[in-house]
């Protein structure tokens, strides 16, 4: 695993955890907030997982 799978991962948990307090606490803002987060952790995994296959590929 690289640097980029790691956080993009832990942004992606983040997220969640602010996108479900937010519902929870019927906040939509906190909500929102959680879901952009979510987002952006899950591409910056899916960059990572791109490098790591190219990594391997080569």
């Amino acid at each position: 695993m690289n640097k980029d799978q790691v956080k993009g991962r832990v942004e992606e948990a983040k997220g969640k955890v602010k996108q479900v307090t937010g519902k929870a606490v019927g906040n939509k803002e906190l909500e929102q907030k959680g879901r952009i987060q979510k987002a952006g952790g899950k591409i910056q995994a899916g960059y990572g997982d791109l490098k790591e296959d190219i990594k391997d590929s080569i």
